[in-house]
């Protein structure tokens, strides 16, 4: 199933912009004090800090190419907000957003507190029965630019008991590991799985290495009994699922 794509739109006419009109770009250096990170959640709290302004207190400084805010700007970006927080390896998130290990080890440490402190209510969980609800589900991960795989875990009514990034880059079933797929299943005592990864070039259409990963989960999941019942791809506005032979026994 698939949402027809968005029109194409381009205003009338485009501003013109010379070497000399070109925007001029704040650095973290020129941000007065009051108004930085640390300095507003002292006086403002955190409710009123985003997502990167969080990061930026928890990198605490940036590095000679780049500054604090930068940085944290530049990870939630490209890295997406849940992957961030979702993340358990520190090492393949400094490798991935260019980041020293340390810095890498502080964000995984922060999301990591999170989740023991969070208590799940199960009454409050997301349902998902169609690749349509998957695709309201991920709308965070629409317009990454990376690709990521994600795992949806569900239990015997449908509702994802867990949700985690399994990888970052371009899938291929070499990568793909059935054992990084399954383990979570195993540790939530999930029921099935969903996958769902993102095309940043705006296609849903599945690719033969789209294909071949999702086979490799069916067998594998035949075997310990934990079923994949969708492979689904999105992109900014549609989606569609992986043919594979799902319901074959």
């Amino acid at each position: 199933m698939t949402l027809p794509p968005a029109p194409y739109t381009r205003p009338q006419t485009l501003p013109l912009v010379t070497a000399s009109e070109r925007a001029y770009v704040l650095t973290f250096r020129d941000v007065p004090n009051e108004d930085r990170p640390r300095e507003r959640l002292r006086t403002e709290g955190p409710l009123t800090l985003s997502t990167p302004e969080l990061i930026a207190i928890l990198l605490s400084v940036g590095t000679t190419k780049e500054d604090v805010l930068s940085m944290a700007t530049r990870i939630s970006r490209d890295y997406g907000e849940r992957s961030i927080l979702e993340e358990r390896s520190p090492e393949r998130l400094a490798r991935e957003v260019g980041i020293p290990l340390g810095k890498a080890e502080r964000i995984v440490a922060a999301g990591e507190l999170g989740r023991r402190f969070y208590q799940k209510n199960t009454a409050t969980l997301p349902i998902v029965r169609t690749a349509r609800d998957v695709f309201e589900h991920v709308t965070d991960m629409r317009t990454l630019t990376k690709e990521h795989l994600r795992g949806l875990y569900l239990n015997a009514r449908y509702k994802v008991v867990h949700d985690e990034v399994l990888s970052i880059g371009t899938i291929d079933a070499n990568l793909v590991h059935p054992r990084e797929v399954f383990r979570p299943a195993i540790e939530h005592a999930a029921a099935a799985i969903i996958l769902v990864h993102n095309h940043p070039a705006g296609d849903a259409e599945p690719s033969a290495a789209d294909i071949a990963v999702t086979e490799q989960i069916i067998a594998a999941g035949r075997l310990i009994g934990i079923e994949l019942i969708d492979h689904v791809i999105v992109t900014s506005d549609t989606y569609m699922s992986v043919p594979a032979s799902y319901n074959q026994g």
